[in-house]
């Protein structure tokens, strides 16, 4: 599960103030919810984009903090993909980046660097 911070002064109920409905126009319907650390989120069993096996999205709470937006894409292997699913993969992408650029307002760049960051500023991160 990966977590991702909004950017500085933003919140994430400001950026997407319906989280299902957001989830569902991206995703397709939502089928029940998973606890992670605390938080219910929303899980997509049957993704629109046949890429996609199952995505688990929502915001998770902290107190004295701002949310974070939660994320888990699971996806396909691509070797088991036939032609027309293939086709669906750039559309898989593009879903997975606008939503983010939705939701925390960093483009896949900016997320990048901003996790490389995390991981250089964690002392207990062993870096082989």
């Amino acid at each position: 599960m990966k977590e991702y911070k909004m950017r500085r002064g933003e919140y994430l109920e400001e950026r997407i103030p319906d989280m299902e409905a957001s989830i569902e126009d991206y995703f397709g319907p939502i089928t029940g919810t998973e606890e992670f650390k605390g938080s219910s989120l929303h899980v997509v069993a049957e993704p629109a984009n046949p890429v996609f096996e199952r995505i688990v999205v929502g915001a998770v709470e902290y107190s004295g903090k701002k949310d974070k937006l939660a994320v888990e894409f699971h996806e396909r292997d691509p070797t088991e993909l036939g032609p027309d699913e293939l086709e669906a993969a750039a559309d898989a992408v593009d879903a997975k980046n606008d939503f983010l650029l939705e939701a925390t307002g960093r483009d896949a760049k900016a997320r990048r660097d901003s996790l490389k960051r995390a991981v250089e500023d964690d002392p207990d991160h062993d870096v082989e």
